[in-house]
Formats: C-alpha cells, structure tokens, sequence
C-alpha cells in the first residue's frame, strides 16, 4: 500500500462509504424478513389486518427509495425488491 496522502484519504472514504451501505442494506433486508413474516402470519388467520402490512410496507418503500437515490442500489434491483413485496399483498 502507498504512503500516499489522498490514497489513505480515499481508503477512508471507501471505509465510511461502505459502513453507511451496509446500514442502508441490512435495514432493508431485516424490514423485507418482518414484513415477510407478518405478510405470512396474517394470510394464515382468518382476520386479515391490510392497514399495518401497509404502513410496514410503505416504510420499506421509503428506505429503498433513500437507498437508490443515494446510489446504494439500482433503481432496477430496486424496482424488483417492490415488484416482490407488492405480490405479498395481491396475491395470497
């Protein structure tokens, strides 16, 4: 590795960047695996309770779309992971 002044400040920067994505990424993930489970939970009772799986999915929503517009992740993969969450609900 070079002693180089601005190649350890973009390694810092890589560091810092790469914490702050995998922030954004595993917060998604961790509300995709709860709104999952509910989804699955409550397509089993007999009362079906669209209202918080809404509310759950449009937080999900809003964190993705932070995520792309800060350049985390393709607007394409972003648009897929939507595409799948939205299929919970229509299709039981």
């Amino acid at each position: 590795m070079s002693n180089n002044l601005s190649v350890m400040k973009r390694i810092a920067i890589a560091e810092r960047n790469r914490a702050r994505n995998k922030v954004y990424k595993s917060t998604i993930k961790t509300l995709t695996k709860k709104y999952n489970e509910e989804a699955r939970k409550q397509l089993k009772s007999e009362a079906h309770n669209l209202l918080s799986l809404q509310k759950l999915l449009n937080l999900i929503y809003s964190k993705i779309d932070k995520a792309v517009k800060k350049g985390i992740l393709h607007r394409n993969n972003a648009a897929r992971k939507k595409s799948c969450l939205a299929k919970l609900i229509t299709n039981p």
